[in-house]
């Protein structure tokens, strides 16, 4: 089976549209999506970007853009006045889900995107944290627990290693057979490429 890998972190709005998406696109490609977890602060830090929303013009713009792209899609998008969002708590809860329970881990990826893009949350507080967890159906200790696993955290690590090395520098990054995508905006050129 032909497969895409989707490189993600919760912080992005743009990761967000992407994400929902996936679905539509395995679909009509007939491959499947491989998750990738990554930390967007630590791919920032070693390729020297930053955030768009850090230019108050651009910022504006772009989440008017997205605005404009979830109506498209059909999906709801809330900008988050906590923006921007530490994520690395977060991330990990996503590569510890993925190593140690699979089968939840879209399940996971939904309810934090949801929480951050949907919901507007503070997920700056791990007090709000843990209530988008637990109504999500997940146990707040034990993620925090998995969170924070010595195993879970190398994990998040040397996939943020990865993508830097592999040419990432932002969220969503796709990569198909080798060619890289940046941007939820670039899935038509994913979906071709698929083709």
């Amino acid at each position: 089976m032909k497969t895409f890998e989707f490189w993600f972190d919760f912080g992005s709005p743009a990761a967000y549209l992407a994400f929902t998406q996936i679905p539509r696109i395995e679909a009509e490609t007939g491959a499947q999506a491989m998750y990738c977890p990554m930390l967007l602060g630590g791919v920032f830090q070693a390729t020297g970007n930053h955030s768009p929303a850090t230019i108050p013009a651009k910022g504006k713009y772009i989440f008017d853009d997205f605005k404009r792209f979830a109506k498209r899609y059909g999906v709801p998008f809330n900008n988050n006045p906590h923006f921007p969002i530490n994520t690395l708590l977060l991330m990990r809860g996503a590569a510890g889900m993925q190593q140690q329970h699979p089968e939840q881990f879209l399940a996971y990826c939904k309810a934090v995107f949801q929480a951050i893009w949907v919901d507007a949350l503070n997920m700056n507080d791990p007090a709000i944290v843990g209530a988008a967890w637990h109504k999500a159906a997940f146990d707040p200790q034990q993620l925090m627990a998995l969170a924070n696993d010595p195993a879970t955290k190398d994990a998040l690590k040397t996939t943020t290693t990865e993508a830097v090395s592999r040419g990432a520098f932002g969220a969503p990054t796709f990569f198909v057979d080798g060619q890289m995508f940046w941007g939820q905006d670039r899935l038509d050129f994913v979906k071709e490429a698929l083709q």
